[in-house]
């Protein structure tokens, strides 16, 4: 539909969605500069997110705006520094190989699965802090059904019909999340109680120390918005970005080939740029949005307060001014190229920027270098698979389905 209404309309474009309003989609990457660099005050992303309210709660960075977002940011960026996550990086290669040592060889297989089974144990591990024992079976039980029922399509009428504040009310949503809260508040009492807790490095640890500007811990209640909002954008996006890169890889052996053979000796150029491809040509989400507090000019039209600015991740990845043969899946195109703060965008921009986007990253390239490491993959069949829209992500039609050697 992005597609069609870029060849009609041009790069810029109105929609008009049942409790949405009005969007305006942008794709020209100037404008998009100018939406992630706007002032706060007058661009509002959490208001542009508030589907996502039922699901998260209403602490979630995602769904706050200006002095209340910062300072929620604040507090949850130091578990992501760069140096701190890199020490991840041995619990994910363990979790991930443990995972595909038991995948069955000579058969169709579906990974796209499998991979949430990775990275929803990722998180457990290294978000939650959750050790080998009952509580981690019964928190990832509970999650794994939590999350496949949010990332069914048909779940998508509900906000569309009732819109998320009365979805946040309705009961049978509420019961649905009373059992991931009763272990979640669960966890946080524990670990309020742990003797170690300046030695652990888990991200609740962490956030159980942190700190607001007038030195009071995080509540109960935002600690539980910001681990569901982790796990939520981090786990279906990130298994779903990593199911796009095996199934764009197995459909192009020459560049399967090529990742092998560099991660085999050690090198990680080559993997960086199949992961940074896979997101530009394969977004898990298509778009972005801010809500106009104010009236704004952008691309020579004069917007009023109340509309939603919507940069298209999609269309922005695939301008052939920006990505000659945009279409085409051609890792070299970020060997030696870093790609450009407004033209990639698979985790939005400015102060808004995805804050695990770099620990996805990282965790692409993880899972990915043992995946090659330790299988030979085929596609079960010859064709692409296309999209299938899951909720708000995209995700291949099959799963990913491979064979497996």
């Amino acid at each position: 539909m992005l597609s069609q209404c870029a060849a009609r309309f041009g790069e810029t474009f109105t929609l008009r969605i049942v409790h949405e309003g009005t969007w305006v989609v942008l794709s020209n990457p100037e404008h998009v500069k100018q939406v992630f660099t706007g002032d706060p005050r007058v661009f509002h992303a959490g208001e542009g997110n508030q589907i996502l309210l039922p699901v998260l709660g209403e602490h979630s960075v995602l769904l706050l705006d200006e002095k209340a977002h910062m300072e929620q940011r604040k507090l949850l960026l130091p578990p992501f520094h760069g140096k701190r996550m890199q020490r991840y990086g041995e619990l994910m290669a363990a979790i991930a190989g443990e995972e595909i040592d038991r995948w069955p060889t000579g058969e169709p297989y579906r990974l796209r699965p499998r991979m949430q089974a990775i990275t929803l144990e990722i998180i457990l591990r290294a978000v939650f802090g959750v050790e080998e024992g009952e509580r981690l079976e019964a928190l990832r039980d509970e999650l794994r059904k939590l999350l496949d029922m949010l990332t069914q399509p048909q779940m998508l009428l509900f906000p569309i019909f009732m819109g998320p504040e009365r979805l946040a009310r309705f009961g049978p949503f509420q019961r649905m999340h009373a059992r991931v809260d009763e272990l979640i508040f669960e966890e946080i009492a524990e670990r309020r109680r742990a003797s170690d807790l300046d030695r652990r490095e888990d991200i609740l640890s962490m956030l159980v120390q942190a700190r607001h500007e007038d030195d009071s811990p995080m509540s109960d209640r935002e600690l539980r918005d910001e681990l569901l909002t982790l796990l939520t954008a981090g786990h279906e996006t990130t298994a779903t970005a990593l199911s796009w890169a095996v199934e764009r890889l197995i459909r192009h052996p020459d560049k399967l080939r090529r990742l092998a053979e560099e991660v085999r000796a050690g090198e990680k150029e080559y993997l960086e740029a199949v992961v940074t491809e896979t997101l530009r040509l394969r977004p898990v989400i298509s778009i972005v949005a801010r809500r106009l507090r104010e009236p704004v000019e952008i691309g020579g039209w004069r917007l009023p307060a109340g509309v939603t600015l919507t940069p298209s991740i999609y269309l922005v990845h695939r301008r052939p001014d920006v990505y000659p043969n945009p279409e085409r899946f051609e890792p070299e195109r970020f060997v030696g190229n870093p790609p450009g703060t407004y033209t990639w965008i698979p985790f939005g921009g400015g102060i808004r920027r995805c804050i695990g986007g770099s620990f996805a990253h990282f965790e692409m390239q993880v899972v990915l270098s043992e995946l090659v490491k330790r299988r030979n993959l085929e596609p079960s069949r010859p064709e692409p698979e296309p999209n299938l829209r899951r909720a708000i992500t995209e995700t291949p039609r099959h799963d990913a389905e491979v064979v497996l050697a």
